[in-house]
């Protein structure tokens, strides 16, 4: 099936609904961090967002543009962890009811915050999130509202950017993680708005899904076998969504991919030096700066810091490996 490109005049539209629910959230410098890298790098603090995430926004956008009926009804997604928590909260603020097809091996934490704004989780294993939220959305008369392959929601997340440039004026760069492709896409849409002048756009993931790095370069998309058991629980996933990888592929630079250790070296920096305890997939395009997979020397970059919902315990034992050897 194929759809009509989203256009970046759609950010704008989602920005006027979102004013005065969704927290502006604060741009961040760390002065060692820019001085590594030889370069202005500004942290868009999602993790500082309703919910702990960017993905507040989507979520409240394609649930406000929901028709009565469709509200009454309920509805229903499949999600790891930060999708659902914003669903369930856009859903709590709007009077609608948020069932969640959940992996049986998603973050406690992630768990715990979807639970506390009201949604009811359904149970199942990371491979069949999907079918399983078909299943119950037929059973139920649900409307689905998936995590990323959705016009509203790519729309929604990025505001997150446009919010950025407008804070930061002249950025060459824009970089953020990429999933199922909903952030990245947003962003892209968002640094069009810049016309000739825009920044140019670049999405980060693990080495261990680099589903949207190989679908990028080949032009196809391409499904992982198996979920990616990455430390960047956020960004497990098998492939970008349909709606995505055409924005993609219209409006983004690059994708480049990054190890397991590079993104808790980023986790590293960010907690010890920024003081921001992000969650690992935060630090995905942090990472690819670092690393020199993106050359950041002598420019001025905005990256999304997307959520910061974690085990705290786990992640801090991860910062405390490192910590010692950051300035080697």
């Amino acid at each position: 099936m194929t759809h009509t490109v989203l256009g970046p005049e759609a950010v704008t539209s989602a920005m006027r609904i979102l004013e005065g629910t969704v927290r502006r959230t604060p741009v961040l410098t760390v002065p060692e961090i820019d001085e590594r890298l030889g370069a202005n790098v500004y942290f868009k603090c999602e993790h500082l967002q309703r919910c702990g995430a960017f993905k507040f926004r989507g979520a409240f956008h394609a649930l406000s543009r929901l028709g009565e009926d469709a509200r009454r009804s309920g509805v229903l997604t499949y999600s790891s962890g930060n999708h659902a928590s914003g669903l369930a909260l856009a859903g709590q603020l709007l009077g609608v009811s948020v069932t969640i097809a959940m992996p049986n091996n998603t973050s406690p934490v992630k768990r715990a915050l979807a639970l506390s704004y009201g949604a009811e989780l359904v149970d199942c294993l990371p491979e069949e999130r999907e079918a399983v939220g078909a299943r119950v959305a037929a059973e139920r008369g649900l409307t689905i509202i998936p995590p990323y392959d959705h016009d509203d929601i790519i729309a929604g997340q990025g505001t997150a950017a446009l919010e950025l440039m407008e804070d930061v004026s002249d950025l060459d760069m824009l970089v953020t993680p990429v999933g199922g492709g909903g952030l990245l896409a947003g962003t892209a849409l968002a640094a069009a708005l810049g016309g000739e002048k825009r920044p140019r756009v670049f999405g980060a993931e693990p080495e261990l899904g680099d589903d949207a790095a190989r679908s990028f370069r080949t032009g196809e998309r391409v499904t992982l076998e198996t979920v990616p058991q990455t430390v960047a629980d956020g960004l497990r996933t098998r492939y970008v969504g349909e709606r995505n990888f055409a924005v993609l592929r219209a409006h983004v630079d690059d994708i480049v991919t990054v190890t397991e250790d590079a993104i808790l070296d980023a986790v590293a920096r960010l907690w010890v030096y920024g003081k921001q305890t992000v969650e690992p997939s935060s630090a995905v395009p942090l990472a690819a700066l670092l690393s020199g997979k993106l050359d950041a020397s002598g420019r001025r970059v905005g990256v999304v810091l997307s959520g910061g919902n974690c085990d705290l315990a786990q992640v801090g034992a991860w910062v405390a490996e490192r910590s010692a050897g950051l300035r080697s």
